[in-house]
């Protein structure tokens, strides 16, 4: 059965898409702990991130590292942080997350509540600055 991110790569459910090669994938997370926090997941389906390859996870944190720096550009913070946590959803993916200070990755801090135009604009915001540095 696949996944709720396989759903999502494929299309059968609606996502705010950030970025995309023919490996990965990159969408808003609907909880966002931060404006623009973004999932990046493989297009293969694996539950457990060292389960991928050394290749297969190399070129996910390339590609990761890109997104971050679309990320940063797009929404100016001190750094990005990334997170791999990888129990809520059996399908490999790392957290970006724009960071002003350690706490801000805490994933029990509150959750955003953001509008279906605010998410729209973010991933905008991202996926610009995405291409400006492809």
């Amino acid at each position: 059965m696949a996944t709720l991110f396989s759903k999502i790569i494929a299309g059968e459910i609606p996502s705010y898409k950030v970025a995309e090669d023919e490996h990965f994938y990159a969408f808003l997370d609907i909880n966002p702990l931060a404006k623009g926090h973004t999932l990046v997941v493989p297009k293969r389906e694996v539950d457990y991130i060292f389960d991928l390859t050394d290749e297969e996870l190399a070129a996910m944190h390339v590609f990761a590292k890109h997104v971050a720096l679309a990320i940063q550009k797009a929404f100016p913070c001190r750094k990005v942080g990334e997170a791999v946590i990888g129990l809520e959803v059996p399908h490999a993916h790392i957290h970006l997350i724009p960071m002003q200070k350690e706490s801000d990755m805490l994933f029990s801090n509150p959750k955003l509540k953001l509008s279906d135009d605010a998410f729209k604009a973010v991933a905008e915001a991202i996926h610009t600055a995405w291409l400006e540095n492809a």
